[in-house]
């Protein structure tokens, strides 16, 4: 029974019309920071610039270890710190710091410091590419189709951020009566399952606030390369 199902959901994915392959994914800029990191400041107002560049999709991670200051981040939630752990495995050092930049799950640099940022970046906008085609279906699911699959599998994940500037007055903590901008702030960040390099559509959960964009990414496990981004369309008024 489960056999036939799952070649009823082949079939019927194969008989999606992808979007021609005419467009690269965007080159997703993550940063993780905090509100109470006094050495942030300048990292965020980078990521601020970045976010109307084209070919560039910079994300904000708000991580919680320097909640211990005494200023709880409003932002920050324990996946977000998970995630960048995960990359500290991968792409070093093994410790997590603040502000850090990684591009494309492929490398890591010192946030803020600029030049390193946009040679990275640069580098990740030239890279040869192979991503599998990306859809988001009426029925409130992602399809995913067939392509080369990184070593050691990939996954799928859900990523919802806020694409407007959030700004945030701290009392407490080194930044004490800074007030903090974080531009494409995550609000929301979801493993949808895993991509075996068949097409595959994954049910899309609702979104916890409203106002969020929404962004899917194909990337190899335990924080490795990102293979593919797709950014959903907002509806047309």
């Amino acid at each position: 029974m489960r056999k036939a199902a799952f070649s009823c959901l082949v079939l019927a994915l194969a008989a999606v019309a992808f979007p021609a392959a005419a467009h690269r994914p965007p080159v997703i800029v993550e940063l993780y920071t905090a509100q109470g990191c006094e050495a942030c400041n300048e990292a965020n107002a980078q990521i601020d610039d970045m976010a109307e560049r084209e070919g560039v999709l910079p994300l904000t991670f708000s991580v919680d270890y320097w909640d211990y200051l005494g200023w709880t981040d409003t932002l920050a939630r324990p996946e977000f710190t998970d995630r960048q752990k995960a990359y500290a495995k991968r792409l070093g050092p093994r410790e997590v710091y603040t502000p850090q930049v990684v591009i494309d799950g492929r490398k890591q640099v010192v946030g803020g410091k600029e030049e390193d940022v946009e040679d990275a970046v640069r580098d990740a906008l030239n890279s040869p590419r192979n991503p599998p085609d990306m859809l988001f279906q009426l029925n409130g699911k992602i399809a995913v189709g067939s392509g080369p699959v990184p070593r050691g599998g990939a996954e799928v994940w859900l990523v919802r951020y806020d694409p407007e500037r959030v700004e945030t007055e701290v009392k407490k903590g080194d930044n004490r009566g800074e007030t903090i901008v974080a531009r494409n702030a995550v609000r929301q960040l979801k493993r949808l399952g895993r991509w075996r390099g068949r097409p595959t559509a994954f049910r899309l959960p609702a979104a916890e606030e409203e106002g969020l964009d929404t962004l899917v990414i194909v990337q190899q496990t335990h924080g490795g390369r990102i293979v593919a981004a797709l950014k959903k369309p907002k509806p047309k008024p």
